[in-house]
């Protein structure tokens, strides 16, 4: 009988997914093969000495390098080395974690963590920023989504695999660290010394629009996240006398999260229906989601900011709100991460975390490599931006691929006229922006505001509770 591994959530990209386990050998049709053996046994044998024949190299090129390498070298080092190889060289997002990065990545979920407030990526043997946390030191110093961590504290950070560069990045309170960095349109390395401390994420934050339309950004899908979401909702009401004409919800430079989090934050806006589906390699594993909840605003129109640092939690978010045209989205084509990692604890306190199924919106699309497309375009800066490295999943190395779904999402004829007016970016004299006046500098949402407002002087807009 197959014994399933606990089923765990997910640490940093998707969770709440499930693994296989002793998987099902294929029901061949047994043919008559030669010497009289059916065809499934032969091709079994077969398999199992390519296995062999490899372990076997596997283990003599352990004992060489543990006995003429040029310093001694534990066993230890070596296999986890080995492990390292064989599943960050899988796809970009499998990655092999010692028990003392596992317990890192379960405090980090829960939203409260050490270190700098930076999501980054493995890119062509450096590391990418997919974006800083808001209101961290990362932040604060002005690290930008995009830029290249060339070394740390002086030493280069090429070769080395993406979870020992983040541990590097971690280390005592109060503990200072220098980056060296590539930024776009800068020649020269950018020098950045910064004070490590303990991460509290503010995950969702909220205000007051003009027209009386609430704005509510969501920075990450940790644990906080759907009771982050209620509570700014609750008091959005409170400061609106008790409703709202609209709302923006703005993913913009989320890189995603948990699962269960993003099915129960689409939830609080969808009331039934499908939020999201995933599909592995083997069929039984196949997984839907649905709406478990009620609709927070039923009525009320809403706009999702979303841009190409918007990653996985995100985009199942703001594809089912999508599909369910529950909400325009607007800004511009998010990551494209479509695929969920389980995390796998094993022996000695680590664990590893395997790219197992590719997750699907509720209209079919798989956006693996691809993205969500927004319903209404809108840049944020007139200049084209440029990046030293990939902007999207489709940049990065060994990537799977996108298979099983369509790639479009369903047409929108419930779009405002003023959608169509909507300049795809600002105009020539838009001022930079300003985090200290997001409201009058930051061009999409502005945008999201005229929109919003303006499916609500629509005939057909229900009235806001």
């Amino acid at each position: 009988m197959a014994v399933r591994p606990r089923r765990l959530r997910s640490g940093l990209l998707l969770g709440a997914t499930f693994l296989a386990g002793i998987a099902a050998v294929p029901a061949y049709r047994l043919t008559a093969g030669h010497f009289g053996i059916p065809v499934a046994q032969a091709q079994e044998k077969v398999e199992h000495a390519d296995t062999y024949r490899w372990l076997t190299l596997f283990g003599d090129v352990f004992e060489r390098v543990r006995a003429d390498y040029v310093d001694p070298v534990s066993a230890k080092t070596l296999v986890q080395n080995a492990l390292n190889g064989m599943l960050s060289g899988l796809d970009p997002h499998s990655a092999y974690m010692t028990a003392k990065q596992f317990r890192d990545m379960e405090v980090q979920t829960s939203g409260q963590f050490g270190g700098l407030g930076i999501e980054v990526t493995e890119d062509s043997g450096l590391i990418r920023v997919i974006s800083p946390i808001d209101g961290t030191p990362a932040s604060r110093a002005g690290i930008k989504a995009g830029d290249i961590i060339t070394a740390i504290d002086g030493k280069t950070v090429e070769g080395v695999p993406l979870t020992d560069a983040v541990q590097k990045m971690r280390g005592p309170v109060n503990s200072k660290i220098t980056l060296t960095i590539k930024r776009q349109g800068i020649d020269k390395p950018v020098i950045v010394t910064l004070t490590r401390e303990v991460i509290h994420i503010q995950v969702v934050k909220d205000r007051m629009e003009p027209h009386d339309i609430g704005y509510v950004r969501l920075a990450q899908f940790t644990e906080q996240a759907n009771a982050g979401i209620k509570k700014a909702i609750a008091a959005l009401k409170a400061k609106n006398g008790g409703k709202l004409r609209g709302l923006v919800l703005d993913l913009r430079d989320n890189p995603g999260g948990l699962l269960e989090q993003a099915v129960a934050v689409a939830s609080d806006f969808i009331g039934q229906g499908e939020i999201v589906s995933t599909r592995g390699r083997h069929a039984d594993d196949s997984q839907r989601w649905d709406a478990k909840g009620t609709d927070l605003i039923p009525g009320v129109p809403m706009v999702v900011l979303i841009n190409n640092g918007s990653a996985s939690s995100s985009e199942i978010v703001s594809g089912a709100l999508q599909d369910h045209r529950r909400a325009v989205l607007m800004g511009t084509r998010s990551f494209g991460k479509g695929s969920v990692q389980t995390v796998i604890p094993l022996p000695g306190g680590g664990a590893m975390r395997l790219t197992t199924a590719r997750y699907y919106t509720p209209s079919g699309r798989s956006i693996q490599d691809l993205g969500i497309e927004p319903d209404i375009k809108v840049a944020e800066t007139r200049e084209k931006v440029e990046h030293f490295g990939p902007a999207h999943e489709w940049d990065l190395n060994h990537t799977i691929k996108n298979t099983g779904g369509t790639h479009a999402a369903p047409p929108r004829p419930d779009l405002p006229p003023l959608a169509a007016s909507i300049p795809d970016k600002p105009p020539k004299d838009f001022p930079k922006f300003d985090p200290k006046h997001p409201t009058s500098t930051d061009f999409q949402l502005l945008q999201a505001v005229r929109v919003v407002n303006a499916m609500a002087e629509q005939p057909h807009a229900a009235a806001a509770k």
